[in-house]
């Protein structure tokens, strides 16, 4: 069966479909509240050795989606599913959705589709999810629910996006206007962080020294294994726990209170994911991806020694802690997008 990373020109229409429309429950908008860590005016950003922008926003994107009136369409002969898709601009992959077509997605002369209606953004090389999301002001979470997409929310040039609440005329607003409502967090970067795949396009081999950041149409190569064990990512101690804190606000990691330039480690062997300030709430943010669905998030950075797809190793510094009067640094332990208690995971101290 074709593989879930996108398509593959020499491959048949069923697996082109087969990889685009994985199956699984789309992730919804409805969030419960979280605590997020408290970035004080003197730490607005992080500083890195390479002067990296963050990847979502290192490839803008024009909001030039198309409106598709809906309607009906009956299969000419030769026609299949993409070639419907591109001549009625909604896409295979809302024409499988709006059908109930399932593998093979295979059409008919004769056959009458529903066309559906709504604004659609074709997929751009090097664009990400969360760039297009932010070009419309529309949460990149509503985008994967309204697409139906899933595990590993990996995008295709080419692909079609219909872009939920949008009116005809929603594409002429400014992009500033709808950049400055948007709002990222850690879920987006994780699950419509990378750029869309082209045919033949792959991730590129992790460099433990790299000399420039990882340009942004490039995918990070996530490890294919877990190496096994965290270690605590900084010398410190614990000001705020993971789990319940105010009614109705959930953090998702805990805060350790450090000393100013306290270097700050990678808890385990890994990736990095990314590196950038545009994270409401986080202030500077580094993100590594360990294998078997293992990521840490490494909050409240002052500088960054890393950078975008590079390689480093359990206990490798990656930055350190900023200048305010009490340096706090907010770690998270993820399993997917789950949250996991960085406690039952880290060894205890004195270990």
């Amino acid at each position: 069966m074709g593989s879930t990373r996108g398509f593959v020109g020499t491959l048949s229409l069923f697996l082109l479909l087969s990889g685009c429309i994985p199956p699984g429950a789309p992730m919804s908008d409805g969030r419960a509240d979280r605590t997020q860590p408290q970035i004080r005016p003197e730490e607005p950003s992080i500083n890195t050795v390479y002067g990296e922008k963050p990847v979502w926003d290192a490839r803008p994107v024009s909001p030039s989606a198309s409106h598709v009136g809906g309607g009906s369409y009956i299969v000419q002969p030769g026609d299949n599913l993409l070639r419907i898709g591109e001549k009625t601009g909604a896409g295979a992959e809302a024409l499988a959705r709006a059908n109930g077509l399932s593998s093979p997605f295979v059409v008919k002369p004769g056959q009458r589709l529903i066309i559906p209606q709504g604004q659609f953004h074709r997929v751009a090389a090097g664009e990400s999810g969360i760039a297009i999301a932010r070009a419309y002001g529309v949460p990149w979470s509503s985008i994967v629910a309204a697409n139906g997409l899933s595990e590993p929310y990996t995008l295709r040039v080419g692909q079609r996006l219909v872009i939920p609440g949008l009116g005809r005329d929603a594409a002429a607003d400014p992009v500033e206007t709808r950049a400055a409502a948007f709002r990222l967090d850690i879920d987006d970067i994780l699950t419509g962080g990378e750029p869309a795949d082209g045919v033949g396009a792959a991730p590129a081999t992790p460099q433990s020294q790299p000399r420039a950041p990882l340009a942004p149409n490039v995918s990070v190569q996530e490890p294919p294994r877990f190496a096994g064990g965290f270690v605590w990512p900084v010398n410190g101690h614990l000001a705020m726990r993971f789990g319940p804190g105010a009614p109705g606000e959930i953090n998702d990691g805990i805060d350790i209170a450090v000393a100013q330039n306290a270097p700050i480690v990678a808890s385990s062997d890994g990736v990095v994911a990314f590196v950038g300030s545009n994270v409401a709430g986080y202030g500077g943010l580094i993100l590594i991806k360990h294998g078997n669905g293992w990521i840490t998030a490494y909050g409240r950075v002052g500088r960054a020694s890393v950078t975008r797809g590079q390689q480093v190793r359990r206990g490798q510094i990656i930055g350190t802690a900023g200048l305010g009067a009490s340096p706090l640094i907010h770690f998270e332990i993820r399993q997917g997008r789950t949250p996991v208690d960085p406690l039952t995971q880290l060894p205890k101290r004195g270990q």
